[in-house]
């Protein structure tokens, strides 16, 4: 189980696997590209080779990079086609530098329903998956519920997946997102019984990375809050019982918490040092 984080990867990819190490990350997730433009800034050659080059030399990895806010699989035809290559962008970066997957977040239905748009967003993932480079995941992110969003539940996510019925599909699991949709994964019946539900409906070996986020939202809420680890709803005690259970002991635990100094602007050293101290406290190896 590495403990990791999101990091910003303005000045080249390289320079996210130092701040990684700067805050003792031992895995990463960064955006190839702006998150919140359509506009994809390809790679360079020598921002390639730098990263490879930083990931061997500090064992910093794996890798996952974050897809564009913007992507909307729910949407009207213009932002279908603009998901799709949104997506094929992200997906074409993530094989340059060797990443696991891109991680991305379904976006909404706009009050359709998920039954409304589930064949049109599975026609687009498919396009998006045959263009996907061999050894790459497109990583489903589950939402908080909050408006239309889609994947919310582990039943919606594991029907698109079926749909899709393809090796390269995963999930990635946000605990603050889980907590919100109304899984109260802070005790150990809540995340056994959270966890069947998401073997039965996803199967567990779907499951590639977790984002490990305090809820500042109260269970069930619906709204999508991060805090940081132990100032929030799940505590410091959720967390310990969501590391204990063993469908994580081999899946890596990427922070996306505000940071613990008010200048913070993402991650920071003591919230990868408290996961970490929970994950030595139950004996996981790293």
């Amino acid at each position: 189980m590495k403990i990791g984080a999101h990091v910003s990867a303005s000045g080249g990819p390289a320079a996210g696997i130092d701040r990684a190490t700067e805050i003792g990350a031992e895995a990463i997730q960064i955006f190839a590209s702006s998150p919140r433009a359509w506009r994809f800034k390809a790679l360079t050659e020598e921002q390639v080779l730098s990263f490879r080059e930083r990931v061997d030399a500090t064992g910093v990895k794996p890798t996952f990079i974050h897809g564009s806010y913007l992507v909307n699989v729910g949407g009207d035809p213009a932002m279908l086609e603009k998901s799709v290559a949104s997506l094929t962008a992200n997906l074409e970066a993530a094989g340059q530098i060797g990443a696991a997957g891109v991680i991305f977040h379904g976006g909404s239905h706009k009050g359709k329903g998920f039954d409304a748009i589930l064949d049109q967003a599975a026609t687009a993932l498919r396009e998006v998956l045959s263009k996907c480079p061999p050894d790459v995941w497109l990583v489903i992110e589950n939402s908080a519920g909050m408006g239309s969003h889609i994947g919310s539940s582990f039943a919606e996510i594991g029907r698109l997946i079926r749909e899709l019925d393809s090796p390269s599909v995963k999930v990635c699991l946000d605990t603050q997102h889980t907590y919100a949709a109304g899984y109260d994964i802070t005790n150990p019946d809540g995340i056994a019984k959270a966890m069947e539900e998401f073997d039965a409906e996803i199967g567990l070996f779907r499951l590639v990375a977790v984002h490990a986020n305090d809820s500042k939202m109260e269970l069930g809420s619906g709204v999508d809050r991060h805090e940081n680890i132990g100032d929030g709803h799940i505590g410091e005690s959720g967390f310990e019982t969501i590391m204990a259970h063993p469908a994580f002991r081999d899946v890596p635990f990427l922070l996306e918490v505000p940071g613990s100094d008010p200048d913070s602007k993402g991650p920071d050293k003591p919230n990868v040092d408290a996961l970490k101290t929970i994950r030595d406290r139950l004996g996981i190896p790293a």
